[in-house]
């Protein structure tokens, strides 16, 4: 579920052993399946473990997640590393803006996951986006364009060397396609 590395569970014990005893750590994420999803860890102290928080047991300290979080902590990983710029807590949580789907979940949800933890992330870099709108009864998946990409004259190129590509070798055998149907418009929005 959450992975801590060996390095961030030696700074956690560092830190704990600051605090009162029996003080945990709590993971959490505010705002979750939301675009604005932030993910933190905080001290716990005894008294704040609520009955429906999840225990997470190390070796010389627990975590505690509550069970709003939990479902978007799938895969994080809380890493302690030291560079040239000097040490810092990482946690990477590629589930908190969208809750991670099951492997026999419709295609629909599990093309659409796809398309927010692993396409969009790319996108964003040009201030664009896409959604899914359907999937044809013929295993199409008709997509719409947004924000940068939206009038971006390398929309088709992004479209069939990208997306349909990734697409395509995800979902092999159940997907055969990827359309665009958004209605482009250059203008200041456009990457391009």
């Amino acid at each position: 579920m959450i992975t801590i590395t060996e390095t961030a569970q030696q700074h956690f014990v560092k830190l704990l052993a600051q605090q009162p005893e029996g003080t945990s750590i709590r993971v959490f994420v505010v705002n979750p399946g939301t675009p604005n999803a932030e993910c933190g860890v905080s001290y716990c102290p005894p008294e704040a473990v609520e009955a429906t928080d999840t225990e997470l047991k190390f070796d010389l300290f627990s975590a505690y997640v509550d069970e709003l979080s939990l479902p978007f902590l799938a895969d994080a990983e809380i890493d302690f590393v030291t560079d040239k710029m000097g040490s810092q807590l990482t946690l990477k949580a590629p589930n908190a803006k969208v809750r991670k789907v099951s492997d026999d979940a419709p295609l629909m949800e599990r093309v659409d996951y796809v398309i927010q933890t692993q396409i969009n992330p790319q996108l964003s870099g040009h201030g664009g986006h896409v959604s899914l709108s359907e999937i044809t009864e013929d295993g199409v998946a008709i997509l719409q364009f947004g924000g940068g990409c939206n009038g971006c004259s390398m929309v088709d190129v992004t479209l069939k060397e990208g997306i349909e590509k990734q697409l395509l070798a995800e979902f092999s055998g159940e997907l055969k396609g990827v359309r665009d149907v958004t209605e482009h418009a250059r203008g200041d929005h456009s990457y391009y």
